[in-house]
């Protein structure tokens, strides 16, 4: 099982340097790019950089192998305010369940909203005639594994459903990754993974086709307008990261170690295919596991410049997390998470989060 995995973690290696280098020309040709969007309020605060050091439920958007880190069970809503200022608002549920010794079975489902927009024709370019709500829902079923105390893997299947009043979109992506830790108190941690790959999908629905009268007669044609397939943005993450404790830290029975002070780095490097690769840093600061700050850099060249930027969410990121134990034994918690990602258009990016395991 350890050298399927060592594979997979070599597979993934090659394939982000020599199919998903980044290609800045073909930025806004993917379709499902809401799927490039971390809904968790507390690995936000990170700007993602934590893809090696993620785990639990918020790893489904990170790298699916930290999932198999999930005690028990684990349960969380957010709610995102993407772009404010843009009225657009991103609910996401998470649930999680360990299965067996060392297996856990996941499940996310997102929702994004546009708030109500006007309905136009071309002989009402203004409106008035009613108005519709976009919806993008995604929802992800996922499982991860311990094959070792060193090493874990998992996939993600995620449905991805798109649609407007009259016009409609639905596909499949599929992520995988690998996670490996080591040196003393698994202070070092590395990450692979491959996201959002899938087949192509395209639109279709009523709106796509219109109606003509036919020249020189009094018959009513109707029209349909062929729409493309779209790809999906697929991108790997490789990161890695590590844990300085300032304290000598206890070893619990599931394995993992806690410190009255802990300071953990982290660093990713993302390959996008549809726009240029980004390098993303952040660091955290936890006192006894129940007070957390982060706090995360999104670098992309050129990122500051309004012409030649392909991405918005660039800069710096801020999170905090309080976590309080429901149990003597310290098993249950509840987390209220929050985090600021500053965009490059409109007011920045809010999100809070409730977190419970038990």
């Amino acid at each position: 099982m350890k050298n399927i995995t060592y594979t997979i973690a070599i597979a993934l290696v090659f394939i982000s340097f020599d199919g998903f280098a980044g290609n800045e020309d073909r930025a806004g040709e993917a379709g499902a790019s809401e799927l490039l969007i971390n809904p968790w309020a507390r690995s936000s605060g990170w700007g993602g950089a934590n893809t090696a050091s993620a785990k639990g439920l918020e790893s489904m958007n990170l790298n699916i192998a930290g999932l198999a880190f999930t005690e028990n069970t684990e349960m969380i809503f957010s709610n995102t305010r993407w772009l404010s200022g843009a009225d657009i608002n991103i609910l996401n549920f998470g649930f999680a369940k360990k299965v067996g010794e060392s297996g856990v079975l996941g499940l996310s489902v997102t929702r994004m909203s546009f708030g109500e927009m006007q309905i136009t024709t071309a002989d009402l370019p203004d409106g008035g005639i009613g108005t519709f709500q976009p919806n993008y829902l995604n929802i992800g079923v996922a499982y991860s594994k311990r094959f070792s105390n060193s090493i874990s893997g998992g996939v993600v299947v995620r449905l991805i459903s798109e649609s407007t009043a009259d016009v409609n979109a639905s596909g499949i992506s599929i992520d995988a990754g690998v996670n490996y830790k080591t040196a003393k108190f698994d202070a070092f941690k590395f990450g692979i993974t491959l996201r959002n790959v899938g087949p192509t999908t395209k639109y279709s629905g009523n709106g796509l086709s219109f109606q003509a009268e036919k020249i020189n007669t009094d018959q009513v044609l109707t029209f349909e307008r062929r729409a493309n397939d779209f790809e999906l943005p697929s991108m790997v993450n490789i990161g890695a990261s590590y844990d300085f404790f300032l304290t000598t830290p206890e070893e619990l029975e599931n394995g993992n170690f806690v410190a009255e002070h802990r300071i953990t780095t982290s660093g990713t490097f993302t390959s996008n295919s549809f726009t240029k690769d980004q390098i993303r840093a952040g660091a955290e600061y936890a006192f006894q596991e129940k007070f957390m700050v982060r706090a995360g850099y999104v670098f992309e060249t050129d990122g500051g410049d309004e012409v030649e930027a392909r991405t918005t969410s660039v800069g710096p990121t801020l999170g905090a997390t309080l976590e309080v134990p429901t149990s003597k034994d310290g098993a249950g918690t509840i987390g209220l998470d929050y985090s600021y990602r500053v965009t490059r258009a409109f007011d920045g990016s809010h999100a809070i989060g409730v977190r419970f395991t038990f």
